[in-house]
């Protein structure tokens, strides 16, 4: 058996072994404290610039000096397109209507960018405490780990904020009736930019998910080659859950799925031919033995 956590070992100085059920629970929660201080101190931050929160994170998708806007209206010039690719947001107002709900939306808000900010330094946490309790082989395969994994959610949130945000934000308030005005409350805004965004970040992991599957022999490459049709099919029906109900914002979450299933694809047919070429020069080395 592999040597479980060690952290309380080497700190009293003792011979490394197996930990106990309650030094583990002491353990975990030493990890969750640490983690839980960096996300306030994050979230700190975040409450002490109300401004910089709401009107350039929050409202930033609304604005026309949007940076998606000014990339799109840049390109389209520079491929000799005028102002064809050049986006104009929809005004439209955010009100509130209960007492307190800025400073709630504030403190929601500063919780979420708190995670986000410190998700390398959480995961890195939890690779702490799961890892000593690995071989040294499994260790050495999923080296890089938190990186990747941190990597790849940072860039799900940014690819959700940057791209599904500011048009889905726009399509939905030019989705309107005549004699309607559209002044979504402040709460609604929020929910909708924290689902354009959290879940996103955690479905680019997917890549991570199918590696780990591949290595425990869950999933293989033809299987996945096989099943990409209905694949495709649950991908659609996943981006209609995590988006609202309009056709622009399920595309532009249902493309990069796609995409992250293509790569996954990729990365478990790597680990397959890995596992293969290991279970060859084990059947040589005892033809050899014997």
């Amino acid at each position: 058996m592999p040597l479980d956590q060690m952290h309380e070992h080497e700190k009293d100085g003792k011979p490394k072994g197996e930990m106990t059920f309650f030094q583990h629970i002491s353990e975990l929660r030493r990890h969750i404290l640490r983690a839980a201080l960096a996300i306030a101190i994050f979230a700190g931050i975040f409450l002490a610039n109300k401004e910089f929160v709401f009107q350039t994170l929050i409202f930033g998708p609304r604005n026309p000096d949007f940076p998606t806007f000014k990339i799109m209206c840049n390109a389209s010039h520079a491929v000799g397109l005028g102002d064809k690719m050049c986006f104009q947001p929809t005004k439209f107002d955010i009100i509130t209507r209960q007492l307190g709900e800025v400073l709630m939306q504030h403190l929601y808000v500063s919780f979420w960018l708190g995670i986000i900010c410190a998700f390398p330094y959480i995961f890195w946490e939890f690779w702490r405490f799961v890892s000593p309790g690995l071989h040294e082989h499994e260790q050495k395969a999923i080296r890089g780990v938190v990186f990747i994994c941190s990597l790849l959610f940072l860039m799900g949130v940014s690819f959700g904020y940057f791209i599904i945000a500011p048009f889905s934000i726009n399509f939905l308030a030019s989705y309107t009736v005549e004699g309607l005005n559209v002044s979504p409350t402040l709460d609604s805004y929020v929910t909708y930019m924290t689902m354009f965004t959290i879940p996103m970040g955690l479905v680019f992991e997917m890549p991570v998910v199918a590696y780990f599957a591949a290595k425990m022999g869950i999933v293989g490459p033809q299987a996945m080659r096989q099943y990409r049709r209905h694949a495709i099919v649950a991908i659609l029906i996943l981006a209609a859950i995590i988006t609202p109900p309009d056709v622009v914002s399920q595309t532009l979450v249902a493309i990069p799925l796609w995409a992250l299933y293509e790569v996954s694809i990729l990365v478990v047919a790597r680990v397959a031919r890995k596992r293969a070429k290991a279970m060859k020069l084990s059947d040589n080395r005892e033809l050899m033995e014997v």
